[in-house]
């Protein structure tokens, strides 16, 4: 089986991940995707972190209805910040007969050699990147390893719909309704 990791906060998770997770099912040969909720990300310290239990809670929410997509909270019960190359080692390990590749925006992967051990996860997983705008991707763009895929895009963002629920404007078609109903309930 391959499964495509798509690793991130999803503080909240919101219609742009959903449409890139179904894209990369639509356009590649995985049979998955994981949704992989990082409870810390060492890149993204303190920056209004919603609970982490809320933001698992949302992504189950959000795909329940897909069940080629999967919540995988590993992350949960390794040590803090988050590293990708420890949470693909434990998930090799735990699923020796699975091929995992990594799914990232370009905006990532242009910056991918700030990842801890990046060498080696390009040398073990293959990586499908989307393009983001202003994202060419860097160096890493002409990896071998690398598959650079455009596909449709939703402008908007996690800090954007927490901004503006914060605000007590709506979130309604940012966020699966499901989401929307658990934001408000967490406020």
């Amino acid at each position: 089986m391959k499964v495509g990791l798509f690793f991130g906060s999803f503080n909240p998770i919101h219609f742009g991940h959903l449409i890139i997770g179904q894209y990369m099912l639509n356009q590649t040969d995985i049979d998955e995707v994981w949704y992989v909720v990082s409870p810390q990300n060492p890149l993204k310290k303190g920056m209004g972190m919603m609970d982490e239990n809320d933001r698992l809670e949302m992504v189950k929410m959000a795909i329940s209805d897909n069940p080629k997509f999967k919540a995988c909270e590993i992350e949960f019960n390794m040590p803090k910040p988050s590293y990708t190359s420890y949470t693909l080692a434990k998930l090799r390990k735990e699923y020796p007969k699975t091929e995992f590749l990594l799914i990232l925006g370009s905006d990532n992967l242009q910056h991918f050699d700030k990842w801890k051990d990046h060498e080696d996860i390009l040398m073990k997983h293959e990586i499908l990147s989307y393009y983001r705008d202003g994202f060419p991707g860097g160096e890493f763009a002409k990896n071998q390893k690398v598959r650079l895929m455009k596909g449709p895009m939703l402008n908007i963002s996690a800090t954007f719909i927490r901004g503006i629920n914060r605000m007590g404007k709506s979130i309604k078609y940012l966020v699966p309704e499901k989401v929307e109903q658990y934001m408000k309930n967490i406020d």
